[in-house]
């Protein structure tokens, strides 16, 4: 076991400066495609779903990569595993540039996907840098980097327009890689692996690592986190062909909106991260999933035609979100979910201290898998139904579900807490004892 007391305050603020800005590059390059891929889909002319399939593989890889190296981690250190991947991620993107062909770019897309899986050897190495009661804040902080998905629609739009696609991807590229040369230079070793090395220690075995994974708890974080992070991931490349098609937007127009969407949705993350440490992680999730409710509703609303029959005839009206409704709705959504996330990583160092890279890492490898899931999905549902908002009606239909669920889960725990309330039916109801009766009638 390491011990935190030989740990400088600089040394903490370094490892979490570090990871934050190499994990805010990554996520700019994961999601590049939000981008590029529009125009991609314009010189290959590719069909909604093909466009969906496409956006979403790098999500896949970022999902699936996340829990072994999640695990390698544990193993390794955090410095060399976080500079590994990003310097295979830079090569990967580069060679976007040099591919033509719709399967090719696909298998281009999976090694741009490596991006994301940087997110669960950040969490990994940036905890343990902090004790238990500021994991949260120094977790939400990490994860503010996820406003590179707003870098990405907001400037990524303006380097397309000048250098073309290819060069985007190249200027990608390099400054990734300059990112992992910085990183490994600039960051210290692991307090772990430190540890480890001085007391002679072989690495946690991989089957050790994953052991905690039988746990059905973990499996539930995993599903909060499909919403607030794969859903999070999946409306980010999803909102510039939104706007495009339902708002008839031009394509720099849309990317600044839906940055305006990624910013609150990963700036707030650090939010998210105090009032969990503050007020629980559960408070958090509560709100995070009600207010998700009310916005995907009314965003999940289609422009309808209503015609009524009066008392002097027939009366037509029509109803629809207007842009100006409907992106300030996405940016509280966006804001809740930061919230969200931060929440769902308190609860993996506090609960698995010594399983940070395997359990955070099935968790993000779920979440992430949202954000792959979903942009297909979105995209089947507009070939299908041909209602631009049916996207939102899916999220609304998940939050639902993963509501009830938490909900009920979180009551059956507190009855196997707290035996004396199995036999409760009607807690807000019924009170201990009735009101007494007036003092006259005594």
């Amino acid at each position: 076991m390491y011990d935190l007391t030989e740990v400088s305050g600089s040394d903490r603020y370094r490892a979490l400066g570090l990871s934050t800005f190499s994990f805010t590059v990554c996520f700019a390059v994961w999601t590049i495609f939000s981008i590029i891929g529009v125009k991609i889909k314009q010189d290959l002319g590719l069909s909604e779903t093909e466009f969906g399939i496409l956006v979403a593989t790098p999500v896949l890889t970022g999902s699936v990569s996340r829990i072994f190296l999640g695990v390698w981690t544990e193993q390794y250190g955090g410095r060399l595993v976080f500079t590994l991947q990003m310097l295979a991620t830079a090569v990967a993107c580069w060679l976007l540039s040099e591919v033509r062909t719709y399967e090719v770019f696909l298998i281009a897309a999976l090694g741009v996907g490596l991006a994301g899986g940087s997110f669960i050897v950040g969490v990994a190495y940036t905890s343990q840098w902090f004790e238990k009661q500021h994991q949260g804040t120094a977790l939400g902080i990490f994860g503010v980097g996820n406003v590179g998905a707003a870098v990405t629609n907001f400037g990524a739009p303006f380097l397309v327009l000048a250098f073309g696609w290819e060069q985007t991807a190249q200027i990608y590229a390099v400054l990734l890689a300059l990112t992992a040369v910085a990183f490994f230079f600039l960051a210290k070793p692991d307090p772990s692996e430190v540890a480890r090395r001085r007391e002679g220690r072989k690495p946690v075995s991989t089957k050790e690592q994953l052991e905690p994974l039988r746990n059905m708890q973990v499996w539930r974080f995993a599903t909060y986190y499909f919403f607030v992070f794969g859903g999070f991931v999946a409306l980010a490349s999803y909102l510039p062909r939104f706007y495009v098609g339902a708002y008839d937007l031009s394509l720099a127009t849309a990317g600044m909106l839906a940055a305006a969407y990624s910013m609150p949705g990963s700036v707030f993350r650090a939010l998210g991260g105090w009032m969990s440490d503050k007020w629980g992680a559960r408070l958090v999730m509560y709100l995070t999933f009600i207010v998700s409710l009310a916005c995907l509703f009314v965003m999940s609303y289609p422009s309808t035609q209503y015609t009524v029959q009066g008392i002097a005839g027939p009366i037509e009206f029509t109803f629809g979100v207007s842009l100006t409704v409907f992106v300030v709705l996405s940016i509280l959504l966006g804001f809740v979910m930061s919230l969200g996330k931060a929440a769902v990583y308190k609860h993996i160092p506090v609960y698995y201290p010594h399983h940070v890279g395997s359990v955070g890492g099935l968790v993000g490898m779920i979440g992430g898998l949202g954000g792959f899931v979903l942009p297909i999905t979105f995209g089947i549902l507009n070939d299908w139904i041909g209602v631009w908002t049916s996207s939102f009606m899916l999220m609304f239909a998940i939050v639902l579900v993963s509501t009830v669920w938490m909900h009920v889960a979180i009551r059956l725990m507190e009855r196997r807490r707290h035996p004396g309330l199995a036999d409760e039916r009607y807690l807000s109801d019924v009170p201990n004892a009735p009101a007494p009766p007036p003092a006259a009638a005594q």
